[in-house]
């Protein structure tokens, strides 16, 4: 969390989020009224903020990693625009997207143009996911996947391998990083891309796939930028 969230949190009278959010900041919250609903509910959820707002409530609404990138930003101005509320204030508190943080943990494999890929297709076509690989992948493009595999979708990062197959080179470096600086639950190995699949990878984890100027350096993954050393 950036230092402004925290702020928020402490200035906010209600405080609502994802169950399994709401557990990891609550050592940050104390007098605040909380809203906690589970998965899938994130447009009731965001409903429910626009209604409490409209009463006067100061609201926080809790996203994981960066709300504007796979979060709840977007969600939250759409459903200010239902209900014709777009004149409350609204301040949208830049945080830590997964890939930021799971690439802090491996070193720099960042370091040149990436692409994030989320590999859900809960609301995106699997035909759109799959054309978005091939085309990152031509494109030499470092990349970083973000809910790789659940207990419901097991195939699909395989098949993504063999898509990149078609264009990296087996040896190619892979990052694997679960729970990024959330604690000390936070794993980190870097595999190749012909082997990453046989590690454990759920919704947790998030996945970066290195580029033809990616090379492990000892315990750190670095993408090449061009300087001459």
């Amino acid at each position: 969390m950036t230092g402004r969230a925290k702020e928020a949190l402490a200035e906010a009278d209600t405080v609502a989020g994802y169950k399994t959010y709401i557990d990891l900041i609550r050592p940050f919250l104390k007098r605040q009224e909380i809203v906690a609903t589970g998965m899938r509910q994130e447009v009731e959820r965001c409903r429910e903020v626009v209604r409490l707002a409209s009463q006067g409530r100061r609201v926080a609404l809790v996203s994981s990693g960066d709300a504007g990138i796979y979060g709840m930003a977007g969600i939250l101005i759409e459903c200010l625009s239902e209900a014709d509320r777009l004149d409350l204030p609204l301040e949208i508190v830049p945080g830590i997207t997964a890939a930021n943080a799971a690439a802090a943990v491996l070193g720099a494999p960042l370091m040149h143009d990436f692409a994030a890929i989320s590999l859900s297709d809960l609301l995106t076509p699997w035909e759109v996911i799959v054309r978005r690989v091939h085309l990152a992948a031509e494109g030499d493009f470092v990349i970083a996947l973000y809910n790789p595999k659940s207990r419901g979708r097991t195939e699909q990062i395989e098949i993504i391998r063999e898509v990149l197959l078609k264009y990296r080179a087996p040896e190619t470096p892979v990052g694997i990083v679960r729970e990024a600086l959330r604690g000390p639950g936070c794993t980190a190995v870097i595999r190749t891309l012909a082997n990453f699949t046989q590690e454990k990878i759920d919704m947790l984890t998030t996945v970066i796939i290195g580029n033809s100027q990616t090379r492990r350096l000892g315990p750190y993954l670095v993408t090449a930028r061009g300087y001459h050393l």
